[in-house]
């Protein structure tokens, strides 16, 4: 069983993350931010982890603090529950669109962290109920906490719900592919990580 749990606490959220990488997309996600929790429940659906993510933020200053911390104890819970990481595939790749909004990803579960993020003017977007900057914020606080390389992309769209949903969908889709079992050895250097 390949899951992960990781608790952190501060003075600004107190956030709990439970995933299994072998599940089948069943969430409780409590985040106090509905479109993110709307995300991170596609996350884990697309991605076909199981996830349970409790957080309470200081949200009456803003989302900042909750999203990206939610990045940190994710990414620290997925790099949990791959343990060693051996025996997976390693890489994934995958397009999403999703009406007139494009997203691609592509991952590499190195156990080297590293963000490329190009956003096709998303953050310059307004959004109802949420701050479309803070999606760099938590897919960098996501990779570099998960240890893993993150090239993610949303090529183009004009619909800012559309572009961070299949941003969120693209980036499941390949981890899903990259977490899955390979027999194939996948380093030269005979393990990740070393």
């Amino acid at each position: 069983m390949r899951i992960g749990e990781e608790k952190r606490t501060s003075r600004e959220t107190d956030i709990t993350v439970s995933i299994d990488l072998d599940g089948c997309g069943k969430t409780d996600i409590q985040t106090g931010i509905g479109f993110f929790d709307h995300m991170l429940t596609a996350f884990a659906l697309h991605g076909g982890f199981n996830a349970e993510i409790m957080a309470k933020g200081d949200l009456e200053v803003d989302m900042h603090h909750t999203v990206e911390d939610a990045g940190i104890v994710l990414g620290r819970a997925f790099a949990s529950a791959l343990g060693d990481k051996s025996g997976i595939k390693r890489f994934g790749s995958f397009f999403v669109p999703m009406d007139e909004a494009l997203a691609f990803c592509s991952v590499d579960i190195s156990g080297r962290p590293y963000l490329v993020f190009e956003d096709a003017g998303l953050s310059q977007k307004n959004m109802p109920g949420f701050d479309t900057a803070l999606v760099s914020e938590f897919f960098r606080a996501f990779a570099f906490n998960a240890g893993i390389t993150l090239h993610l992309r949303i090529m183009y769209g004009n619909n800012a719900h559309h572009m961070v949903e299949a941003a969120f969908k693209a980036v499941a889709r390949a981890l899903s592919e990259a977490v899955s079992v390979d027999a194939r050895p996948n380093s030269t250097k005979g393990g990740l990580g070393i």
